[in-house]
């Protein structure tokens, strides 16, 4: 049986910050629904307090951020949370 559909404006949106606490901009990652799918943005400190709340973001926890760290890793070097060893020759 396939779970109900959720309306677009109804999915969750994720927030995980890149950049330092007192940086002039804000980098942050960005995703609707899906953590590991987000778009990489650069804010300026109020406009991110006001597009966080526009957006009702939820923060990304340090296990959310782990899991989709090692997704990436695992995409991009073949194995999960693991990367492989270079060739030496």
């Amino acid at each position: 049986m396939k779970d109900p559909e959720i309306p677009f404006d109804q999915l969750t949106r994720f927030v995980r910050v890149r950049s330092e606490p007192d940086a002039r901009f804000v980098e942050f990652d960005f995703a609707i629904g899906h953590p590991e799918l987000f778009v990489e943005l650069v804010l300026p400190q109020d406009a991110f307090v006001k597009f966080c709340q526009h957006n009702r973001v939820v923060a990304m926890d340090e296990a959310m951020a782990k899991a989709v760290d090692d997704d990436m890793v695992k995409w991009r070097f073949g194995d999960v949370g693991r990367r492989l060893p270079k060739d030496p020759g």
